[in-house]
């Protein structure tokens, strides 16, 4: 008997649509909801979708080893972290404070690296949902 493989995720979250915005999961697309109307509150305001911090950037050769102009052979890439949603909650005495959330099924390795990474680099705490 042959098994049938799904195309897919291996954790088994699946695409999913919302107003014209495709989303990794319902998780995500259910928190992205949950945002708007926390926006149409007065809540929060700012929602961003997938901001990409750069924790490590790319290392390159330098450009008088090799014949290239510019900035040499890329050797390393950049080690990033993309954020789910960014946005700006209204604290009481009027002030803002930017809030950097990510929703989790399943905490890789990758991801607690990355998390604190992002508290170092930049001193941001991620909240997960």
């Amino acid at each position: 008997m042959a098994w049938k493989r799904y195309a897919g995720n291996k954790y088994g979250s699946r695409k999913v649509e919302v107003n014209g915005i495709v989303f990794d999961s319902k998780r995500e697309a259910a928190r992205y909801q949950e945002l708007l109307l926390l926006e149409k509150a007065g809540e929060i305001k700012d929602i961003r979708r997938q901001v990409k911090y750069v924790l490590i950037p790319a290392q390159y050769e330098h450009p008088e080893s090799t014949t290239r102009k510019g900035r040499g052979r890329c050797v390393e890439r950049e080690c990033a972290y993309i954020a789910d949603f960014v946005y700006k909650t209204i604290l009481p005495d009027g002030d803002t404070l930017t809030i950097v959330e990510d929703t989790k099924g399943f905490r890789t390795k990758d991801y607690i690296i990355k998390r604190k990474l992002m508290l170092s680099v930049y001193g941001i705490r991620i909240r997960e949902i």
